[in-house]
């Protein structure tokens, strides 16, 4: 028995859901929630390591580690309505939402969005 759901999966990892207004409004606040922990704890090590620094070499190593973080943030934080779900499972597997910041949105979202953040992609 197929498993029938309203999104349909096109291209690379992409859906066509219809995103109401309300729900747009709860995908941006939970989008930039993580977006600001992640920038923040970004900053903090940043600053950790460039107060440790005591030879040039280091501050090549800090700059490596931020460019690194930097490709991360923009890789994962991708905020196009077709990919919100992959995004916001791999935010909910990494630990930097729950599943109650998403709290409004549609079933048939929300239920792609456990059923992504419980499978490897």
């Amino acid at each position: 028995m197929s498993q029938l759901i309203s999104a349909t999966p096109f291209g690379y990892g992409g859906y066509q859901f219809n995103w109401s207004q309300s729900e747009k409004k709860i995908a941006r606040r939970a989008f930039e929630l993580a977006l600001t922990h992640e920038s923040n704890e970004l900053v903090a090590e940043t600053k950790r390591r460039a107060s440790q620094m005591t030879q040039v070499d280091h501050l090549w190593d800090l700059a490596e580690y931020i460019a690194v973080r930097r490709k991360h943030i923009s890789d994962q934080y991708d905020y196009r309505y077709s990919v919100l779900p992959t995004v916001f499972a791999t935010l909910i597997k990494a630990g930097r939402l729950s599943e109650n910041d998403l709290e409004g949105l549609n079933e048939d979202k929300l239920a792609e969005i456990r059923r992504l953040s419980r499978v490897g992609f």
